[in-house]
Formats: C-alpha cells, sequence, structure tokens
C-alpha cells in the first residue's frame, strides 16, 4: 500500500503528527510512507527510517493568492507526486494548500477531518472521505483518530512515539552543551512563534536564579538565530549568570533534552521536541491551549490564566490586553518543584 501523509508544518505541528507515522508502520510494516512537508519545517523529518519518500515543498509563494491561483503553482511545485500512485493520502493539516496537495496526489481515498475540525473548512471539498472529532481533543488524539479510521490499524491512547532519528552529528552537538554544565541542567525556551504566546524575557531570567538556588543546577537558555536579543534579556534579567546561551540545531536540541532534569517553555516547537523527547516539561500556555497543543504527558505540568475571561477560543497573534501570559516567577517556579516532585 502506497500511503501519503500531508502535514506540512509547523515544527510543533510536525511533532503531534509523528505518533500517526509510528502507528502505521506498526499496523501495516510493509507499506510505501510518504511525507508532504514545507522546506521550512523539514529537518525535524530528514533522514526518518520510518519515511520511504518525503516530499519538501515551498508553499511561501502561494501567500495571499486566490483559490485558482494556488492550485497552478501547487501543482507545478508537486508535477512528480503523481508518479508515486498513491492508495490513500491523508490531509492531517486542514488548510486548502494541504488539501490540493491531498487532490494533485492523485489519491482515490484521501481522508481528512469533518468540517467543524478542519483549520479552513472549505478543504472539504478535496477529501472523499471525513472523520468526526469529538469536542476538546487533544491533536496527538485527533490525528491518531483519522489514522485509525482512514487505515483500519489500532493506534494507541497513551505512551506514543515520536520517531525522530538523530546521528553522531547531533550527538555530538549536544555533548558540547553539556560539557559546559555540572552534567545537570535545566533548560528554558524564552521564544514562541507569536508574541502573544511569549512569557517575560526577563521572568526567565530571575527563574534561573531560582532554579540554581534551590536545585544547584545552571539552566541552558535555547534559542533559534534569530532570537539573540531575547536570549540576551534572559541574561541580563539573571544575578546569579548560571546561564549558559545556546543555539542548537533541531536535532541537536532532541539530543539536548533527552539529558535535561527539566524543560521550561510555551507553545513553541522545541517545547514539543521535549515533549517527544522524554523531558520533563512545566509549559507556559497563553493564546492557545494545553488541552490541545499541550504535553500528553500527565505529570508535565502547565502554567496558565484560568482567571480571565478573554482566553476562551482566543488564538490572537497580536492583542492589546496581553494578560494571559503575565505569571508571575514565583507561580512559574513553584510548578518546576512540582514537577521534579513526581
Amino acid at each position: 500500500m502506497k500511503i501519503l501523509i500531508v502535514k506540512l508544518g509547523a515544527i510543533g505541528d510536525i511533532v503531534h503528527a509523528l505518533p500517526v507515522l509510528a502507528a502505521i508502520r506498526n499496523g501495516i510494516p510493509n507499506a510505501e510512507i510518504s511525507w508532504a512537508v514545507e522546506k521550512r519545517s523539514a529537518e525535524i523529518l530528514r533522514d526518518n527510517e520510518l519515511i520511504d519518500n518525503l516530499i519538501e515543498v515551498d508553499t511561501r509563494s502561494i501567500r495571499g493568492k486566490t483559490a485558482t491561483k494556488i492550485l497552478p503553482e501547487i501543482a507545478g511545485q508537486l508535477k512528480e507526486l503523481r508518479k508515486f500512485k498513491f492508495d490513500i493520502a491523508l490531509d492531517l493539516q486542514g488548510l486548502l494548500k494541504s488539501g490540493m496537495i491531498v487532490k494533485l496526489s492523485g489519491a482515490r481515498r484521501r481522508w481528512g477531518f469533518s468540517k467543524l475540525a478542519l483549520r479552513e473548512p472549505a478543504s472539504r471539498i478535496f477529501l472523499t472521505k471525513t472523520v468526526e472529532i469529538p469536542p476538546q481533543t487533544h491533536v496527538i488524539r485527533k490525528n491518531l483518530k483519522l489514522a485509525a479510521e482512514a487505515m483500519k490499524i489500532p493506534v494507541p491512547d497513551e505512551n506514543f512515539e515520536f520517531p525522530i532519528f538523530t546521528n553522531e552529528e547531533h550527538m555530538a552537538e549536544a555533548e558540547k552543551i553539556v560539557e559546559k554544565t555540572d552534567g545537570k541542567f535545566a533548560i528554558l525556551n524564552p521564544a514562541g512563534g507569536w508574541v502573544t504566546k511569549l512569557w517575560h524575557a526577563e521572568k526567565f531570567g530571575q527563574l534561573a536564579d531560582s532554579i540554581f538556588e534551590k536545585y544547584g543546577i545552571m539552566s541552558v537558555v535555547a534559542a533559534g538565530p534569530n532570537e539573540d536579543e531575547l536570549a540576551g534579556t534572559v541574561r541580563k534579567n539573571s544575578r546569579s549568570g548560571k546561564i549558559i546561551l545556546t543555539q542548537p540545531s533541531l536535532k541537536g536540541f532532541y539530543e539536548l533534552a533527552k539529558q535535561a532534569e527539566f524543560y521550561v517553555g510555551g507553545d513553541t516547537g522545541p517545547t514539543h521536541i521535549a515533549v517527544a523527547a522524554g523531558a520533563a516539561v512545566v509549559g507556559l500556555f497563553g493564546p492557545t491551549e494545553w488541552w490541545r497543543n499541550g504535553s500528553p504527558n500527565p505529570a508535565d505540568i502547565c502554567v496558565e490564566r484560568t482567571d480571565i475571561a478573554c482566553r476562551i477560543d482566543c488564538h490572537r497573534r497580536q492583542c492589546t490586553n496581553w494578560i494571559c501570559m503575565d505569571s508571575d516567577v514565583e507561580t512559574v517556579f513553584s510548578a518546576v518543584v512540582r514537577r521534579l516532585a513526581v
């Protein structure tokens, strides 16, 4: 059987779809599995031994275009897609562009979510079969429910597999960072794709002090190439200075997270990679929901404001009443203490 998974990005979304890949490979060992992904998000999937064909696309060129103009653009990029002769395609994204890729794949059976569970309901026109998703379903379980019904395979409800494949280079990258610590360290991630998802960088610096004072361990501040200023703000606001700034690759970060005592960060790709790595996680959530995007590990803890009404169905990338991420350092540190006590 030839199967196409369509999950284009972002990084966290791809991590949330990895249990589907594992379930399909476990359920249909001889299947030929392909995955369509955005080039800018493909690193986490490259050299994955469970994927037979990684199909990288670039949809930035279609932003702002109408559906009639998007289709020819995607068709041009994916002109060789039909050579795989897919039997079935799974749209785990729920967008017009992902639906178009599913349609262009030539698969006769094209599965996706029902209208209420689609991010862009109009993408339903590209599907032949849909799956109803109960309200307040975690995105990992949502993806697995689609795979279970479409592929007729068993899927787990817990203890999810996140198949991420690394090599010696990634392990060495992580070891170089670990060598700068005393062997024990926490990972703090002040970054996030939306400004509304950010906890104040200066508070991360103060949190690092509290961590060192109680546990005697350093904090590794992991940031991306364009986040130097954010990481610098964390360091400037730490009295102890027990902070290491680093910019690991995604897979280097994955190897690093495997060795961390715990991880603190918002709803962003590295947080979900830390979950996949099995790290103890304290999540800082504001405009998005922990029940949907957070760690499926019941031992992990979410710090969130439950005393404000404006968080209901928020998902704002800009906000004039930005209070949902205004938790104090003591509250977050208390969550760290409780997580480590498990």
